[in-house]
């Protein structure tokens, strides 16, 4: 089992929390750091100081950490044509020393491309399997070959395929609730599946359609990982968990859905227990308020030692 800190740093969080919140994944002993990839903060609140671009936030933390895993929980395939989002990945891995991991999906969130200009078309599916199609078969193409894909949204003519990253391959997670477009991209094109912000019995439902797609073109399920990513308030005592329900603009009953992961820690890993027995193999631990940096420390320090590995 693997664990990781996942954050929204859109909801008005800067440079200097996120590397607060890697230090901290590093320093507990936990396996990665992942961010969100939005430029628009969700909901009402002070949007200051302003978005970060998630692969420019990775390349810094890829010089400021040396251990964790880095990466997106997941980059739009509205935001970066497919080659220059190649390269940009193959660089952060070559700045981290081979510990990026890409995470890419449709994109859902119209308004952020209204503000800023981006293009969303209605149809997105085809996009993605596209710029997967493009960003494997760049990093796959064998040095001093030329990588050329004339598809219906994209075309390259032999483009150097260059850099490479470090990791052959670098990790590609896929995911999502979609019921046959998303399990059939995961099974083709990706190393990890992941399902956020459902209940137990739904994640068992999507694990299930996933590693049947896997079968369905011949590959074997087990060479998938599967993993949750869930929004994650801990606490000491019923006080502490209220509080930091509040501080996200939630009470402690409107967080306790059946989905979240909400508790002391050994609450925590009796949740964690039973995502372990529907196959679950990473869990992201999504912590909300980047300000409560005590937070991050009290998952490394008081509840990943209680956890299965």
């Amino acid at each position: 089992m693997e664990y990781c800190l996942f954050t929204e740093p859109q909801q008005g969080f800067s440079y200097d929390d996120q590397f607060a919140f890697a230090q901290s994944a590093e320093r507990h002993g936990l396996d990665g750091f992942f961010r969100s990839d939005h430029y628009l903060r969700m909901g009402e609140g002070d949007p200051l100081p302003g978005p970060t671009d998630a692969w420019t936030t990775l390349a810094g933390l890829a010089r400021e950490t040396s251990r964790i895993r880095l990466g997106t929980l997941v980059s739009s395939v509205t935001y970066r044509v497919p080659a220059i989002l190649a390269i940009q990945v193959a660089q952060v891995d070559a700045m981290s020393g081979g510990r990026v991991e890409l995470g890419l999906g449709t994109g859902w969130f119209e308004r952020e491309h209204l503000a800023y200009g981006i293009p969303f078309p209605a149809k997105r599916f085809d996009l993605l399997d596209e710029q997967l199609q493009v960003v494997t078969g760049l990093w796959s193409t064998p040095d001093a070959e030329t990588y050329s894909f004339h598809g219906e949204h994209y075309r390259l003519d032999e483009a150097p395929a260059l850099p490479k990253p470090v990791q052959s391959p670098v990790p590609v997670i896929v995911g999502g609730g979609g019921p046959t477009r998303t399990p059939a991209l995961a099974a083709r094109y990706a190393t990890e599946f992941n399902i956020g912000f459902v209940s137990e019995d739904v994640v068992a439902e999507k694990f299930a359609v996933v590693r049947a797609a896997c079968e369905a073109i011949g590959r074997d399920p087990q060479t998938l990982k599967l993993s949750v990513a869930l929004p994650t308030i801990v606490g000491r005592d019923d006080d502490q968990i209220s509080r930091r329900a509040e501080a996200v603009g939630q009470s402690r009953g409107q967080f306790d859905n059946g989905a979240n992961i909400i508790g002391t820690p050994e609450q925590v890993a009796e949740k964690v227990h039973r995502l372990q027995a529907l196959g679950a193999e990473r869990v992201y631990f999504q912590l909300l308020d980047l300000r409560d940096i005590d937070h991050a420390d009290q998952i490394g320090a008081e509840v990943l030692p209680l956890l299965p590995r």
